[in-house]
């Protein structure tokens, strides 16, 4: 089975973040999937396998499949327009969280979501003692979200992922400020799913960019993600859609090898 690595938002070989992309040409069942994206170690293995018109997309962390993840989304777009279908502009995928469509131009890709609403969130003791800092905000959507001071701050906190993992509401918990360079900063934990920080994270960005847009008063946004590798996203906000773009570099083509009894 083919196999690529992709480095996701970012235009620079070992920043963002890194992505494994099956091309399945044959079905393969949910345990053997499971399986890769454990042998493969990074936050998400995407598995794409061609459906007619468009292309059946299912996402696998370690420890369990997620139905949406918009950086594995960039890495498998990638993949479709460098080895697949090079002459695609647009690519349309069919995921367990629904489908999304992809606009390629050069080594761009626009991924375009359905905006998440989010609410104000009433457990700011408990995240003190989790994040070693008090949020100025703290909201509700997917994730849990906090507004600190500053990128700062932000790029400081060391986390209790032990006891993140016990908070009851919320997919991952993101903390966020006000840019310097850039509109917004941010930092993504997952150890829920069995990733303690990710390297890029599509989806949260999407939550933030409406946050922002909203903040800001811009529908135009330019996002840092404050990882140890780091990673860069625009997004543009209309009323019911969130639109993510970001490039994508190559690390790696090879096969996986795949016994006949499994």
């Amino acid at each position: 089975m083919d196999y690529y690595i992709v480095d996701t938002f970012t235009d620079t070989l070992f920043a963002g973040n890194p992505t494994g992309v099956c091309i399945a040409k044959n079905n393969l069942t949910d345990a053997v999937m499971q399986k890769i994206a454990k042998e493969n170690r990074y936050s998400e293995t995407a598995f794409v396998q061609k459906i007619n018109a468009a292309y059946s997309l299912r996402f696998f962390t370690p420890t369990k499949e997620v139905p949406y993840c918009i950086h594995a989304t960039l890495a498998a777009s990638f993949v479709i327009h460098h080895f697949l279908q090079q002459a695609a502009h647009s690519i349309h995928f069919e995921t367990k969280g629904g489908d999304l469509r992809v606009l390629c131009n050069g080594n761009k890709y626009k991924i375009f979501t359905p905006a998440f609403s989010y609410a104000p969130w009433h457990g700011t003791e408990e995240i003190e003692d989790i994040l070693g800092v008090h949020p100025k905000e703290s909201y509700v959507s997917r994730d849990l979200f906090f507004l600190l001071d500053s990128p700062k701050e932000v790029q400081s906190i060391q986390p209790n992922f032990p006891k993140m993992e016990q908070l009851s509401q919320g997919l991952g918990v993101i903390v966020t400020a006000k840019g310097t360079d850039t509109d917004f900063v941010s930092r993504c934990f997952f150890p829920k799913l069995g990733v303690n920080e990710d390297m890029a994270t599509g989806s949260s960005n999407c939550i933030l960019a409406s946050f922002w847009a909203s903040r800001l008063k811009k529908t135009k946004l330019s996002a840092l993600q404050l990882s140890q590798r780091t990673a860069q996203l625009l997004c543009e906000v209309d009323e019911n859609t969130v639109s993510i773009e970001g490039s994508a570099v190559l690390y790696l083509k090879g096969e996986i090898q795949i016994p006949s009894s499994l």
